[in-house]
């Protein structure tokens, strides 16, 4: 056949028509495209070609009166089945809705027309020539990378909103968590139940089909409120021990320092590695464990204990960092997630990871890591320990080499 036509039969011409199969060589993929596997692509691609579901049905149905399962090669793609063929393969369609969809997958430029001159559907072959009126497949083939691009960009697009979305649920999470551990250290303050109330209106936020753009902006919002709860959180404690740090020093000089068991309990009033000096009262020694958070700086924790660098390169600047820290190094040290739980059950997160690194800077002479650390533990639930000796040794031996 000689001429291509591009006029349907009966029907008015429009820009759809005009756009025969008429391109560049660079455009056609070149090798055999899997009908399924690009339908499928299209499918996730739809809303890019400004199709919907009932029109990807009727594509569906329409290219299995393809013989091959691949589209492309020198096979002519033109299937000419009748309408009453199609509505069957769709399991019933009626009619007029069918033709309405075939008429949009027409204008998204996925199919052609190729109708005969009394608008029959059919095939022809004269020897060597064959001639066939109905459906052509061609632009679904030749827009086969067009699609396959769509497609992925579509699933990359997905694959952030997924992430983003896990990653402000889990800092709801943090925000609920840090209100009830703030509401305990300084009970009170107007601050928690504002972290409460967003905590919450984000969890119901969460329960619909968020965009990108608006878990973006709770993101924001989130990050903004746990850097606020967290600096209220360790920078007053941290404030307030700073004029500690005299009276930890005195006690330092009394410290064992060549015991292994390096780790001071408070027991009736005394430290197993070496006891007080007289000027320092046993309420101060009982005050060190009445606080979730370590009445010790932090930063005499990071001095005290230079090889947390080595094996952990973030930034430790507030007490959820040393947390990180240690949640880090731990496997590394040979202690078992159960201990290390029970240490955090007992001792508090932020006393469980002041000896986690203090152990990390006395590795060599432990030999049991995670029995040292379940004998530390089990004088925490007696009452019986502090690490701000443990710490202040760690400095001493370091001031005194």
């Amino acid at each position: 056949m000689e001429y291509t036509p591009i006029s349907p039969f009966m029907r008015p011409i429009s820009h759809a028509h005009l756009r025969v199969i008429e391109r560049p060589d660079a455009s056609v993929p070149g090798k055999p495209v899997n009908k399924w596997q690009l339908l499928r692509e299209l499918s996730k691609a739809q809303a890019a070609f400004a199709v919907s579901e009932r029109d990807l049905t009727v594509l569906q149905g329409l290219i299995s009166f393809f013989p091959d399962d691949a589209l492309g090669g020198n096979t002519e793609m033109v299937v000419f089945p009748s309408n009453k063929a199609i509505c069957e393969r769709l399991n019933g369609m009626p009619c007029s809705t069918m033709r309405r969809h075939l008429a949009r997958l027409v204008e998204a430029g996925l199919l052609v027309r190729r109708d005969s001159p009394n608008g029959k559907r059919y095939v022809r072959k004269r020897g060597e020539d064959r001639v066939a009126f109905g459906f052509d497949l061609s632009p679904l083939y030749c827009r086969a990378e067009e699609i396959a691009r769509a497609a992925e960009a579509v699933r990359e697009a997905e694959d952030r909103v997924r992430r983003l979305r896990e990653v402000v649920s889990l800092m709801r999470r943090d925000l609920a968590a840090l209100a009830e551990f703030g509401e305990e250290i300084q009970p009170g303050l107007g601050l928690w139940d504002q972290l409460r109330d967003r905590a919450a209106l984000t969890a119901r936020a969460l329960r619909r089909k968020l965009s990108l753009e608006d878990l973006s902006a709770y993101s924001t919002e989130l990050v903004s409120l746990l850097d606020q709860a967290r600096n209220v959180i360790d920078g007053p404690e941290t404030e307030e021990m700073v004029t500690n740090d005299a009276r930890y020093e005195r006690h330092h000089h009394n410290s064992n320092k060549d015991s292994i068991d390096f780790e001071p309990a408070l027991e009736q009033g005394r430290t197993v590695a070496g006891a007080p000096e007289p000027d320092m009262a046993e309420a101060d020694l009982e005050d060190i464990d009445t606080r979730g958070i370590p009445k010790i700086p932090l930063h005499l924790v990071i001095a005290g204990c230079p090889s947390l660098k080595t094996f952990y390169q973030g930034d430790v600047r507030h007490w959820h960092h040393l947390f990180d820290a240690a949640c880090h190094v731990r496997p590394a040290m040979g202690i078992s997630a159960s201990a290390w739980e029970e240490a955090q059950r007992f001792m508090g997160p932020e006393q469980a990871s002041i000896v986690i690194v203090a152990m990390l800077e006395r590795f060599a002479d432990i030999r049991s890591p995670g029995g040292y650390l379940r004998a530390l533990t089990s004088k925490a639930a007696a009452g019986e320990f502090s690490c701000g000796p443990m710490v202040m040794a760690l400095i001493g031996r370091r001031s005194a080499a």
